[in-house]
């Protein structure tokens, strides 16, 4: 195993842990959540009771191939926690992600959840957002002028693709990966961009995160926020 995927794999198993009895919990989507969600899947079969909300429909078929319940907001519609990965994060917890393409709905899960986990590997931590293309999730009609004008905010959008296809997320919308390569000010660019008609969601998670559990070589550690912020 490479060692970055050593590390998902900690990262993922300690969000695992905080995991209590009877909860409601949101399943974050991408590679460190498979790990996560097979974690949970041994604490079930060891007489954990719990029941999870998928983020995504890949999300959803790891769980069920684990043995980790589901349900659904109809039925739970307050979520006690919620464990996620990051494609980036920065000092203040201020987080960039949506590059599996599910970012709507990992941001109303985690929105509804009382306590939100990122579990990543080292090489997600940044000093400044902005290297890793941030994905803004656009309706498919007219996408073409709701790319012009997010260009205008200083950035070279382009529309994501799978195989020779334009990439669908599970909400049947396109991702538009945006290059700026500094975001100096996330508050205020995550607010102008949802602004423009066209755009469902931007893959800034800004105030949302409570614990960053980081894989790295001396195990999974806990990250602790820039002294100052919340």
């Amino acid at each position: 195993m490479k060692a970055e995927d050593r590390y998902k794999q900690m990262a993922g198993e300690k969000a695992a842990s905080f995991v209590q009895e009877g909860m409601i919990v949101g399943l974050g989507s991408g590679s460190t959540m498979y790990w996560m969600v097979r974690k949970l899947g041994e604490m079930v079969q060891k007489g954990l009771t719990i029941a999870g909300i998928p983020t995504s429909l890949q999300t959803e078929k790891w769980a069920k191939e684990f043995g980790v319940p589901l349900t659904s907001f109809a039925q739970n519609p307050d979520i006690d926690l919620a464990i996620d990965g990051a494609d980036e994060i920065d000092p203040e917890f201020r987080l960039i992600k949506g590059g599996g393409g599910s970012l709507v709905r990992e941001k109303v899960v985690a929105a509804a959840a009382k306590q939100f986990i990122i579990a990543a590997d080292e090489s997600k931590v940044v000093s400044v957002l902005g290297h890793f293309p941030l994905p803004v999730e656009i309706v498919p009609f007219g996408f073409e002028a709701t790319a012009l004008q997010l260009g205008k905010l200083g950035c070279d959008p382009q529309v994501r693709t799978k195989g020779n296809e334009k990439f669908v997320t599970d909400n049947g919308n396109f991702i538009l990966d945006c290059s700026f390569s500094r975001i100096e000010d996330p508050v205020s660019l995550h607010h102008k961009i949802k602004m423009l008609t066209g755009v469902v969601e931007t893959g800034l998670f800004l105030n949302m995160a409570d614990v960053v559990i980081i894989g790295d070589q001396r195990g999974a550690q806990r990250m602790n926020m820039r002294r100052g912020q919340r």
